[in-house]
């Protein structure tokens, strides 16, 4: 059973209830009726009962009755919504006034029923911007402790069989940090490695890339990933990471073997760090492009509780994939 298979195998094990803030988008809705036929999870649709229930009769989505349908307009659990989220943010200067009108945004009553025990789970991004499902979910779930910057995964799902670990690899930081300083791209390492274990059920190796291998060349950016490596043997110190790597010699055994001889992880890396969203977000979508490979993601790692970002030109699987690793993060 593929990795993918096992996640969905898994969902279903163990239902979480996942909160998606876009429920009358037209690629969500058939989403959320395929996860609610296959059982995968519990849905809470934010929007009008009226609009969601046409679009779902319009288009024979007949699992959508399965669905929670939470209309902030009449629901009368807004107002502990908006007074949860004072009390939240009324240190920042956040009046009543300002909470209730806020909570009234999806993108922030997704977050506010997170934190309240509500759902497990939010997925969005189909309409908005990273921007917009990440401000809520900093504003009212925070980071997880220890862990000071949000950053973004992508499983990849790749025929090179070969590689990674049978093919599949995460790469990050490939979303959100342009320019991650060497502590946040340690911090990113220890994230996507969790990620790694935790949705892929693999042992992480890591590789902390550059366009140098172990000082093949001298530069300040080769030392950022340096420092960016030692500072990540500290917060992990069990963690099977090495740097400076290039990514022949992360990736391809032979390679390894002579630029990096006994290195834990040259030539056997499933996990790929970029040294900076440039390189990072280049690189997943030449290999997507190139290879073919099954690019799933951003998954958004460091938030306290689950809440992932989809691109707006999403499709329709790719936002049940999303669900899928949303609901897995929340086990």
């Amino acid at each position: 059973m593929d990795i993918l298979s096992q996640m969905t195998e898994r969902a279903k094990a163990n239902i979480r209830r996942i909160v998606l803030p876009e429920g009358d988008e037209p690629r969500t809705l058939e989403a959320a009726n395929i996860i609610l036929k296959d059982k995968i999870a519990d849905l809470i649709l934010i929007g009008d009962p009226a609009v969601i229930n046409k679009m779902a009769a319009d288009n024979g989505y007949e699992y959508i009755k399965n669905a929670t349908i939470f209309d902030p307009a009449t629901n009368p659990k807004m107002k502990d919504y908006a007074n949860l989220l004072f009390e939240l943010r009324k240190a920042k200067g956040m009046t009543e006034e300002q909470a209730a009108q806020k909570a009234m945004d999806p993108l922030y009553l997704g977050c506010l029923m997170i934190k309240a025990g509500d759902a497990d789970g939010e997925l969005a991004g189909a309409r908005g911007t990273t921007a917009d499902t990440i401000r809520p979910a900093f504003q009212i779930l925070k980071t997880k402790p220890g862990v000071g910057i949000v950053s973004g995964a992508f499983l990849m799902f790749t025929p090179a069989t070969e590689l990674g670990e049978g093919g599949f690899l995460v790469f990050a930081d490939c979303a959100v940090n342009p320019c991650p300083n060497a502590q946040e791209l340690a911090q990113i390492a220890v994230s996507t490695a969790e990620t790694a274990r935790t949705l892929g059920q693999i042992e992480p190796r890591v590789a902390m890339l550059s366009f140098s291998t172990k000082g093949s060349a001298k530069h300040e950016l080769i030392d950022k990933v340096t420092e960016a490596t030692r500072i990540a043997h500290e917060l992990a110190p069990d963690l099977q990471l090495d740097g400076e790597l290039q990514a022949d010699a992360a990736l391809v055994a032979k390679v390894g073997a002579s630029k990096a001889p006994g290195s834990p992880v040259a030539g056997k890396a499933n996990v790929l760090v970029f040294p900076d969203l440039q390189a990072g977000n280049i690189g997943y979508k030449l290999v997507e492009r190139f290879s073919g490979a099954n690019a799933i993601g951003p998954i958004l790692q460091g938030i306290a509780a689950p809440v992932n970002d989809l691109s707006r030109g999403c499709k329709v699987m790719d936002i049940v994939q999303m669900v899928i690793i949303t609901a897995n993060q929340a086990i």
